[in-house]
């Protein structure tokens, strides 16, 4: 048990596995009240119940992001329960194979779903910093941390509507930032690679998920934890000069040319340089 973010109350959405799960845990044993907001209502009381197991102070809130009286009785929930709001992670989103499958081919996509997209991906983060905003404001101040994705960063061959709206995610991002700053609110962005959680494991391949780590930098699939200290830090007073930011939690996958699997794999390159043999 750590103290980076004692006294304060977070709310945490799509918190019932992966990303959030990771994060509403570690925010916990910081010090934080976690609000555990997911859809998934039996799941996020197992995280909670389990934090709670562990010492620290937790409540489970059904949440669906899409809906705004659902995302008001969220913030209520926080203030009512725990006094306040000083930390939100926004980090639900639609990421089921399911959901892939639909967002493959923008000449095949219907815009019911790509609305659907739009709704969970963007507008819930949306709705979740509209209420969210005058309460932390009222007590002070407070941290955003809203997840974004590589995906907003670089194109793909799939997930138009999914890398449309984590693009939004941005934006909306240095705008809270720029238009709360003055008034004690920080919001920042972090943008994960290809993470190791429940939903990648059903439906990224084995070949495929070599084939992503192959472009990371750190030669191993990011994990869940990684991405919750990113928000640790930012959600803490660690981070108290830091707003309107994008950080890349990726293993350094955007961070190279794109010859670099193929001349780290075939050996033309070895790490550190030894062996070049190019001509630029």
């Amino acid at each position: 048990m750590g103290n980076r973010v004692e006294g304060k109350v977070a709310i945490v959405t799509g918190s019932a596995s992966g990303i959030g799960r990771a994060t509403a845990e570690l925010l916990a044993s910081e010090g934080a009240s976690v609000v555990v907001a997911d859809m998934n209502a039996e799941g996020a009381e197992e995280v909670a119940a389990g934090i709670r197991e562990s010492g620290g102070r937790a409540i489970a809130q059904s949440t669906d992001i899409t809906r705004e009286d659902e995302v008001e009785r969220m913030i209520a929930a926080a203030t009512s329960e725990f006094g306040g709001l000083h930390v939100l992670h926004n980090n639900a989103a639609m990421t089921a194979a399911a959901e892939h499958v639909q967002d493959a081919d923008l000449m095949t996509m219907t815009v019911e779903y790509w609305d659907r997209s739009f709704s969970v991906n963007l507008r819930g983060a949306m709705l979740a910093c509209k209420h969210a905003l005058p309460v932390m404001i009222a007590g002070g101040g407070g941290a955003i941390v809203n997840t974004s994705s590589n995906q907003s960063l670089a194109g793909d061959l799939s997930q138009f509507a999914y890398s449309a709206a984590k693009a939004g995610i941005n934006a909306l991002t240095r705008s809270v930032a720029t238009t709360y700053g003055r008034r004690g609110v920080r919001c920042n962005t972090v943008a994960p690679g290809f993470i190791r959680t429940p939903s990648a494991a059903s439906s990224v391949s084995d070949e495929m998920s070599a084939a992503l780590v192959s472009h990371n930098l750190v030669p191993r699939a990011g994990l869940p934890g990684d991405i919750a200290h990113a928000v640790l830090y930012l959600a803490s007073d660690d981070a108290a000069f830091v707003t309107g930011q994008l950080i890349s939690v990726d293993g350094g996958q955007l961070a190279h040319l794109p010859h670099y699997a193929f001349l780290t794999q075939t050996g033309t390159v070895t790490t550190g340089g030894a062996g070049e043999q190019r001509g630029d």
